[in-house]
């Protein structure tokens, strides 16, 4: 068998701008509770993670797209090369270097953390997500256990020897998780009989662990219906001692794991809780009826983690795409494209090529931007004491208006990107010589599971425009306004400046085109525009993000030598945000005025007019 060959990218140089020159991670290094971090341990982070995943984790991403998972005796078996990737990451500490401390981890800066997923993910997704949804599932139950199950539990989950799932989704429930019908039964010791089946459980079952820790909703015998009715429950594969150890099986069997269009390697299973009617869970903490406030600690660093994903398949697929353009020839130049003798010329030199690059640079770099001043209002929030609070109230009301953003534009554009990529490489591209083919495959999950992105839209709509009587989203416009009254007269910027505050009017009108529709009880018209309002607000933010990164390599530009190579990243971040204004925020207006049409027809078209077959 053929040696596995890296494929993954990813632009060093750019994670340093972003933590270093546009967000000034060193302002909260080497202090509470960042004492232990500097400048020099962060950079050191970034070459070694990337190293890791260039060595460990990116030679894998084919071997798994090849050979998935297979369940054999009702256990899942994984690419058997991932276990010895699994004990590596888990030794290096790659997998918690964000977690806190008192939990096992190395609490490192959320923005560092949410690099060193981008480049763990981006090398091999399907891996990554077995550690992923494990730390999750872990800071749950750090969070809201009780001492004796952090004790039990999180220990083992953070060196890898435990996995750890989250248990939503029910085959008729789908997304509407109010319906679950799995059902915990009070037992005399304190525990839960828990019975029903959960579909979709990414790392249900998988064999490079000793236990799996699931977190499941389930209802209580006798709760109310809907949401409210739910609770969340601790239920191991195998059982767990009062010291540690794992016993005898749990009574959780796992029938058929799905086959999927990408991300192979990663097992989606179908999980059945109590066939045999001894299948016993503990409630998370002590309360009951909890349960969808303690899953949404899980979900919202799940949803942030999906955009993360989307990044970095996307971030990968465009390196990967530029490499080609620059050494593929084929055709001649724009300039002799009428002299047959011509010399055939990079593909880089023709100018949709070149579009098509710059397109995919600046929707990399400015989601990569917008992941990033998230996580930064997240350091934020933990470097600020008490006695800060309404700094604290305004970094986490950025947060909650963020996320999905991050989530559904995040996921969204990857796939775009992942498509042009594609199209780059030409008929290669659909060949699977080439890793670009598998991104795109890989990628459309993201914007389906944690919530699909029209979820995301009408969380948007619904619950986050509204948040703290409306000033997160105005504080998040007065943020984007500072910028524009300080910058409208830029010598090089002004006109994209200008773009950008058309594109900053456009979305808080639509925000009042809202406010009107829910005050006038028009709610049919919230999810027909939630999607395009999500993109529209998305898009400022990242036209708002790379301008400012524009405005700051223009400053530097003065002070480089052309010869020194940060003339050219300089160059690159001025030039993709000029694009991305011309080309995307210019365009805000108009979905703003489509918004404003209030068009009923999907509404009004009769089912049997969709289709006379």
């Amino acid at each position: 068998m053929a040696q596995p060959i890296n494929r993954y990218k990813a632009d060093l140089r750019d994670f340093r701008f972003l933590l270093f020159e546009h967000f000034k991670i060193q302002d909260i290094l080497g202090k509470p509770p960042f004492q232990e971090w500097g400048e020099e341990e962060c950079s050191m982070i970034l070459d070694e993670v990337y190293r890791f995943a260039c060595e460990v984790t990116g030679p894998l991403n084919p071997v798994g797209d090849a050979v998935g998972c297979r369940l054999e005796n009702g256990e899942v078996k994984v690419p058997a090369e991932f276990h010895k990737a699994w004990q590596q990451l888990w030794e290096a500490g790659w997998a918690s270097i964000g977690a806190p401390v008192e939990m096992g981890g190395q609490g490192a800066p959320s923005s560092l953390q949410a690099i060193v997923s981008e480049m763990l993910s981006g090398s091999n997704t399907a891996f990554n997500m077995y550690p992923g949804l494990t730390l999750g599932a872990a800071e749950v139950i750090q969070h809201f256990g009780t001492e004796r199950q952090k004790k039990l539990y999180v220990p083992k989950m953070m060196d890898g020897t435990f996995g750890g799932t989250m248990c939503l989704t029910e085959p008729h429930a789908g997304s509407d998780v109010g319906a679950a019908t799995t059902t915990a039964y009070r037992r005399e010791d304190g525990k839960y009989l828990i019975k029903g089946t959960k579909i979709f459980i990414s790392g249900g079952d998988h064999d490079m662990v000793e236990n799996i820790i699931h977190l499941v909703l389930a209802r209580i015998e006798g709760a109310e219906p809907g949401t409210k009715g739910l609770s969340l429950f601790i239920v191991p594969k195998r059982r767990v001692d009062e010291d540690g150890n794992s016993g005898e099986a749990n009574d959780v069997a796992i029938p058929s794991i799905e086959h999927k269009m990408g991300i192979k390697a990663s097992a989606t299973c179908v999980v059945q809780f109590g066939d045999d009617d001894a299948c016993i869970g503990e409630l998370v903490g002590e309360v009951e009826h909890q349960g969808m406030t303690q899953m949404f600690m899980l979900m919202n660093f799940a949803r942030i983690g999906v955009g993360i994903q989307g990044l970095s398949v996307a971030g990968s697929a465009y390196l990967n795409a530029l490499d080609y353009a620059k050494e593929r020839k084929q055709g001649s130049s724009i300039e002799h494209f009428k002299d047959p003798s011509a010399p055939r010329a990079e593909i880089i030199r023709h100018p949709n090529i070149r579009k098509d690059l710059l397109d995919m640079k600046a929707r990399v770099e400015g989601i990569r931007a917008l992941i990033i001043k998230l996580s930064s209002h997240q350091d934020r929030i933990q470097a600020l004491g008490p006695e800060h609070q309404d700094l604290i109230t305004y970094h986490q009301g950025q947060v909650n208006l963020l996320t999905p953003l991050v989530k559904a534009y995040g996921s969204d554009q990857a796939f775009h990107v992942c498509e042009r990529a594609i199209q780059t490489f030409g008929g290669h591209g659909y060949l699977a010589d080439h890793p670009v083919e598998q991104y795109m495959r890989d990628a459309k999950i993201f914007s389906i599971y944690e919530g699909t992105n029209a979820i995301q839209s009408m969380d948007l709509v619904g619950r986050k425009l509204g948040q703290a009587g409306g000033n997160n989203v105005r504080a998040f416009l007065g943020d984007i306004q500072k910028f524009i009254d300080a910058n409208k007269e830029h010598p090089d910027l002004a006109e994209a400046v200008a773009n950008l505050a058309r594109a900053h009017g456009a979305v808080g009108q639509t925000v009042m085109q809202f406010l009107g529709w829910f005050q006038g009880g028009k709610m049919a018209f919230i999810p027909l525009n939630s999607e395009r309002f999500l993109e529209m607000m998305s898009e400022l933010a990242v036209g708002w993000l790379l301008l400012e990164q524009a405005a700051l390599a223009i400053e530097k530009l003065g002070s480089v030598s052309e010869s020194h190579p940060d003339h050219a990243f300089y160059l690159g971040k001025k030039y993709a945000a000029i694009y991305f204004a011309k080309n995307v925020l210019s365009l805000v207006p108009s979905k703003a005025k489509i918004i404003a049409t209030a068009d009923t027809s999907p509404n009004d078209i009769p089912d049997e007019a969709f289709a006379t077959v």
